[in-house]
């Protein structure tokens, strides 16, 4: 036994240990394994074995001190957790003998998560549920967790679309504040707020939208005159109806955009204002802000200007019937339409061409790739993915979107005050890679600086079916950075636009929203609630999660549809590849799936410059851009990610020691 002396020698000895100790602050990175990594605030990352994984979650903000463990490698043990962010996430319901436990569909939770009897809300085995983290396991190693909600089982109809929903805690049903907002508005209030407004009613705005829209943010209308034509773009104004600060405008903050999952859109208004109130609907008054503006002979803007009026939309217009006539297809829809309305759309086209042509002599402006529609059945599953033409139509109301929008961006670029949408061009760590790229396959590109807005414009430019032995341009577009909200204006690069900010989608994007609101405060002192640089970086992640969300829903969707589609060889195109592979986009149904190099013959190496896959021996390459013929081999469930396996001939496959045609079919 220890004396009173030895005790206090051994707790002095501890006190020193614990003083002396060097701890590091960093943050738990998660890996497909049971280990994980500290990515350490000094920059480095310190591994961590499994029973130390045990103790954290992923995105943990914890301390850690290092020391040697097997084969004399340095690994970390925790030492505190300082903060947790994750809290609530998906998983399936698993019991086993008496224990009952989630199985999280969260990427880096590795473990199953035990669930207290008074916490398990009558849930099934294999149940998917939306739990909450109800103990960290930073003490001992064995979380708990509660569920919140069981959301249902595989197979169920809308089962994706509600997993989802929980997957990426997005809001589902509206506050009963935002109810009690929205029941107590009429068209009443249409008349209220019209007052003072420029009546605009007999003239003859149109909308163009798709058949099925009931959300309809903008009407057009154009008039020829001696330089070119006045083209006016009538934008819903959900600002009137909704006041600054109410529920339904912190809703909209809190939601970021209205997300379009197939079959069911969860909105960012409710539907008393989205599709019926704000609404440019036929045949009814609605509150609108007007930009009239100048289009000149040669496509370019003139002077330009913001009212507030009340509208009268004179016919909700499909693309397919606008296509019509400005092809002059004989139909009876068109034929039906008023002279006023005829000659509109024509002036429409007629300005949308010319602006088109401005932007392809002086901005940037993409092709059109190929888009698909997905098709539901009564159960919400994928019955058809059929191919959605874009037409002149759509690259008329394109056009004139975009005009009404560089006007936005100039006018707030002149103020103190404004939201922007800026595009840096290349990613910073893909500049010296993009150099190489050039200097390899386009030297008389090589000295062209395309982290400049002018220069990137122009590579762009001078990239277009430029003849190489790689496919500069689509390498080029693989890494770029990701555009991003900012309150001063700068370089739009993806456009080739000087600035740039959108304001023609206000009951589906709260930025648009919110440039209403900007607009309408400096021209007619109408109240604004400035966002702050907290709620810029909210907003900008919101609306990230928002394409994330309808990205992993369309991907379960495709998945399973991709069951079945048996056995035959499909064409398509490599659209992006990685050192493990690369994905293949058909032709057919736009579905892109994984040639893993497993499922390869050899072995391949990843040239970050070109971005092809090389065999080691024979040089065989697959590279972006590339047609190939692939087979579906499988869905990885856990990622929801589509297989094929490359189909070849004896022709296809290249000799030992011989080059490929880098051009031809895989």
């Amino acid at each position: 036994m220890l004396n009173a002396d030895a005790l206090t020698q051994l707790r002095q000895l501890k006190s020193d240990i614990e003083e002396n100790k060097v701890v590091f602050p960093g943050t738990v990175k998660a890996t497909n394994g049971r280990f994980g990594f500290v990515a350490l605030d000094e920059g480095r990352d310190v591994f961590l074995p499994p029973e130390e994984m045990q103790k954290v979650l992923p995105g943990d903000r914890v301390t850690v001190t290092e020391q040697e463990g097997d084969k004399g490698k340095t690994q970390g043990v925790v030492d505190e957790l300082l903060e947790t962010s994750l809290d609530t996430f998906v998983g399936r319901y698993l019991v086993r003998g008496k224990g009952h436990f989630v199985v999280p569909e969260t990427p880096g939770i590795n473990r199953w998560i035990f669930i207290p009897p008074k916490e398990r809300q009558n849930a099934e085995p294999d149940d998917y549920i939306y739990c909450r983290i109800h103990k960290h396991p930073i003490s001992d190693g064995k979380g708990q967790a509660k569920i919140l909600k069981v959301i249902g089982k595989a197979g169920q109809t809308g089962i994706e679309r509600a997993f989802t929903v929980a997957t990426f805690d997005l809001p589902d049903t509206w506050p009963e504040a935002v109810n009690q907002q929205a029941d107590a508005l009429d068209e009443s209030v249409i008349e209220a707020r019209g007052e003072g407004r420029e009546d605009r009613t007999d003239q003859p705005y149109v909308t163009i939208d798709s058949p099925g829209t009931q959300d309809m943010d903008d009407a057009l209308l154009a008039e020829p005159n001696v330089t070119g034509w006045k083209l006016s773009i009538a934008i819903a104004d959900p600002t009137a109806v909704v006041e600054p600060g109410s529920p339904a405008e912190q809703e909209a903050f809190r939601r970021a955009t209205a997300i379009y999952f197939p079959g069911e859109p969860l909105p960012m208004l409710p539907d008393t204002l989205s599709t019926r109130l704000c609404s440019l609907m036929p045949d009814v008054r609605r509150l609108a802000l007007v930009c009239d503006l100048q289009v000149n002979n040669d496509g370019s803007l003139g002077e330009y200007s913001f009212h507030r009026a009340v509208i009268r939309s004179h016919g909700k217009l499909s693309y397919e019937l606008v296509s019509n006539l400005i092809e002059g297809r004989e139909a009876e829809d068109v034929n039906a339409l008023a002279d006023d309305v005829s000659n509109s759309l024509d002036q429409l086209h007629q300005a949308a061409t010319a602006l088109r042509k401005w932007r392809n002599e002086h901005a940037l402006v993409n092709g059109d790739r190929p888009e698909f529609r997905l098709r539901l059945d009564e159960n919400r599953r994928v019955r058809l993915i059929e191919p959605s033409v874009q037409n002149e139509a759509h690259r008329l109301v394109e056009e004139c979107m975009i005009a009404a929008n560089r006007c936005a961006a100039d006018f707030l670029g002149q103020q103190e005050k404004g939201l922007f949408i800026q595009h840096p061009g290349l990613r910073d760590d893909r500049a010296d890679n993009v150099r190489a790229l050039l200097e390899g396959y386009a030297p008389d590109l090589a000295g062209v600086d395309a982290t400049s807005a002018e220069g990137f414009r122009d590579l762009m430019k001078q990239t277009e079916g430029l003849d190489s032995e790689v496919p500069v341009k689509a390498i080029i577009s693989r890494q770029l950075a990701r555009a991003e909200l900012s309150f001063t204006p700068a370089p739009h690069q993806g456009m080739g636009l000087a600035a740039y900010t959108t304001f023609t989608s206000p009951l589906r994007k709260f930025s648009d929203f919110h440039v209403h609101r900007l607009i309408k405060s400096i021209l007619w002192q109408e109240p604004v609630s400035e966002l702050n640089e907290a709620q810029l970086a909210e907003l900008q992640l919101t609306q990230f999660r928002a394409r994330q969300a309808a990205n992993s829903l369309e991907s379960w969707l495709k998945s399973d549809f991709a069951r079945t589609l048996g056995e035959e060889t499909m064409t398509g195109v490599i659209s992006r590849t990685t050192p493990s592979g690369f994905f293949v986009r058909l032709d057919a149904n736009g579905l892109e799936g994984f040639v893993s190099c497993k499922t390869l013959d050899g072995k391949f190496s990843f040239d970050p410059i070109t971005l092809r896959l090389v065999h080691n021996k024979n040089g065989r390459m697959f590279q972006l851009e590339q047609p190939v013929t692939v087979t579906f081999a499988g869905v990885d469930d856990e990622r929801k990610q589509i297989l094929f396996n490359l189909t070849e001939t004896p022709a296809d496959a290249p000799a030992a020691g011989k080059e490929s045609d880098t051009k031809g079919d895989a």
